[in-house]
Formats: C-alpha cells, sequence, structure tokens
C-alpha cells in the first residue's frame, strides 16, 4: 500500500510542479509518510523513482514476454500485441509520469543499461524483429537495436497522445501499430516496380 501511495503522491507532484523542484519532503508529505520513514524505500529521488518505475513496469514486462514467447505466431501479430500491451501498461498511474509532456528529467532520473526497467521490453521486442526478418515477415534492417530505438520514439509519443487524451486510446494504440508495422513490413510490391 506504500508503494501505491508514494507512485499516487509522484504522479499528484507532478501534475502541479516540475520534476526538478520536487523533494523526497514533498513526496513524503503528500504521502503521508514521515520523511525518515520514506528513506526507507528509497535514499534519493532518484532512487524511489527507479523503484516505483520497476515496481510499476513488472506487470507489463510480464507480459509483453509473454507475448513475444508466442513463436508459433507471426510476427506481424505479435507486434500489434506488444504495442497494445505497452500502451494500456502506460496508463497505469504508477507509469504515467514517465510518459508526459516534459517529463524528461523523471526519464533521466531512470537508469540506462542494464538496471533500466524496459530493457526487458526493448529485448524482447528486439527478437520479435529478428524472428520477423527470418520469417520473411519484416524487410532486414542492418542494425535491429537501433531499428528498435527508433520505433520506441512512435510509441512513445502515443504513450504520451494517450496521456494527455485517455479517450484517444483506440485511434492512437491504431496509429502506433500502423506506423510501426509499415516501418518493419516489406514494401508493397506495386511501390517496389517503380523503383
Amino acid at each position: 500500500m506504500v508503494w501505491t501511495d508514494l507512485a499516487e503522491a509522484l504522479r499528484q507532484l507532478l501534475l502541479e510542479r516540475d520534476y526538478d523542484s520536487i523533494t523526497m519532503g514533498h513526496i513524503a508529505a503528500r504521502a503521508g509518510l514521515a520523511r525518515n520513514t520514506l528513506y526507507n524505500y528509497a535514499r534519493d529521488k532518484s532512487a524511489l523513482v527507479q523503484a516505483l518505475t520497476e515496481r510499476a513496469a513488472q506487470p507489463a514486462v510480464a507480459r509483453v514476454a509473454a507475448i513475444a514467447a508466442r513463436s508459433e505466431e507471426p510476427a506481424t501479430e505479435r507486434m500489434r500485441d506488444i504495442i497494445e500491451a505497452f500502451l494500456r501498461a502506460s496508463r497505469d498511474q504508477a507509469l504515467q509520469p514517465m510518459f508526459r509532456p516534459g517529463s524528461g528529467p523523471l526519464v533521466a532520473a531512470v537508469p540506462k543499461g542494464p538496471d533500466n526497467p524496459f530493457n526487458a521490453i526493448v529485448a524482447e521486442v528486439e527478437n520479435v524483429v529478428r524472428d520477423g526478418i527470418t520469417l520473411g515477415e519484416f524487410r532486414d534492417v542492418d542494425d535491429v537495436p537501433l531499428t528498435v530505438e527508433l520505433l520506441s520514439g512512435v510509441v512513445r509519443a502515443g504513450a504520451e497522445r494517450i496521456g494527455r487524451d485517455p479517450a484517444t486510446f483506440a485511434g492512437t494504440m491504431g496509429a502506433v501499430q500502423e506506423v510501426v508495422l509499415a516501418a518493419l513490413n516489406h514494401e508493397p510490391k506495386q511501390a517496389r516496380s517503380h523503383q
């Protein structure tokens, strides 16, 4: 319950002020905790953001891993389902602050490299892209990690839009799926014949 209260406190504070101006004291007060008690959960604001993000991301990571593991299904279908699962997860109150416009400092507080809770999702998406290439569903790209990194910007933009206006979920999800798959799929035969 305390982690839920901390996530909600941070979310509310981010609606009122920018990330850099929020202190551990603000978070503790909003969550109804003594400031010293907050330090039992995290040593500083960055560690708290990392812990909150990791906790909130666990269900999304598990869902994406389960979808990616469905190797008997076409890579295109798995990619559509992964995008939907991620965009649904981005609506989680604890993850929403990561997808708000102006969340750059908050995102920067999440560690890069293996400690980043989203690395598992990226690795699963890279595997689905590789499967799609091997199966001939996706065009061969020179650099799978770079391609996935670039396409993750499309997914993030969709998550930000949904965060601003939840009523746009279905349309935004469809547009994100279309853009990502258009970048991965082979060009239509008609387009190739004009080259």
